[in-house]
């Protein structure tokens, strides 16, 4: 269903898009020239199956090589369209590794980004000496043993409402205050495979790969839990260990009211080790 991009005389509707990808092929979320970006592709996509010509709106921006399993973004779209038409058109269009996994009208005022209460990032970790061909880019893979039980008591230093300037790269745009509530974090283990959740109401540019490698080099013995007050406290990005990498970052969750989110932390919390 393509449509004129000039006609004026369409009435558009505020659309949400559910998104998952795989990003190890692409420079993160927002749009970047000649660069493929998700929002790109989304784009792209909209104007190949619709002939418009809109910006989508994503909850937040990922690193380039981060992955989702629950990006969500909003976009102007005509109202009289057939949701799963298009939903069909635009993941018939888009490559194997973004899809679309809804598509609904939504109220004006919704906004992904601004509507937010939460979000939830899982970071994934391979910790063993041989890593699977099919988790390539897909985990951070540390083949050295590391102390599971040292990491899931250092994950509470980070719970609570707390200044993280310590962990936060600081980024080619100003930022109103480095202060962010940390809702959860925990740890859980199945196998070899090692996964941190954090649910908070905002992050900061890094952070949650800053946290974990920080909380990694607890593992490895090379920094004691006392050692987290002080670099917490040192507000300093200088006073902390260095960034994990992004192939083991996955946006999980975004939260639009207090009860999913204090579900997800319920759940969490039950789960962890």
């Amino acid at each position: 269903m393509k449509r004129n991009k000039n006609d004026n005389d369409i009435t558009f509707a505020n659309y949400r898009m559910d998104v998952r990808y795989d990003g190890q092929n692409y420079y993160g979320w927002q749009r970047h020239k000649d660069k493929p970006t998700i929002q790109g592709a989304l784009e792209h996509a909209v104007t190949k199956c619709l002939g418009l010509r809109h910006n989508v709106e994503g909850s937040g921006r990922t690193d380039r090589g981060a992955h989702a399993t629950g990006q969500v973004a909003s976009i102007r779209l005509p109202e009289d369209i057939n949701e799963k038409e298009v939903l069909f058109n635009l993941n018939d269009v888009l490559e194997k590794n973004i899809e679309i996994t809804s598509l609904k009208k939504i109220a004006d005022s919704f906004h992904a980004r601004e509507s937010a209460m939460g979000k939830r990032y899982i970071y994934k970790i391979w910790n063993h000496p041989r890593l699977p061909s099919e988790m390539n880019e897909k985990v951070w893979y540390v083949p050295e043993r590391l102390n599971v039980k040292a990491m899931d008591k250092a994950c509470s230093y980070f719970t609570g409402t707390k200044d993280f300037a310590s962990f936060a790269k600081v980024p080619n745009y100003k930022r109103a205050t480095s202060v962010r509530i940390v809702h959860s974090l925990t740890l859980t283990q199945e196998d070899f495979l090692l996964c941190f959740s954090i649910i908070a109401d905002g992050f900061l540019y890094k952070m949650v790969r800053n946290i974990v490698r920080t909380l990694v080099k607890v593992g490895e013995g090379r920094l004691n839990l006392d050692d987290i007050p002080r670099i917490i406290d040192a507000k300093s990005r200088k006073a902390a260990p260095g960034t994990a990498p992004a192939s083991g970052l996955y946006l999980d969750t975004v939260f639009y009211d207090k009860k999913s989110m204090d579900d997800a932390i319920k759940t969490d919390q039950t789960e962890a080790i």
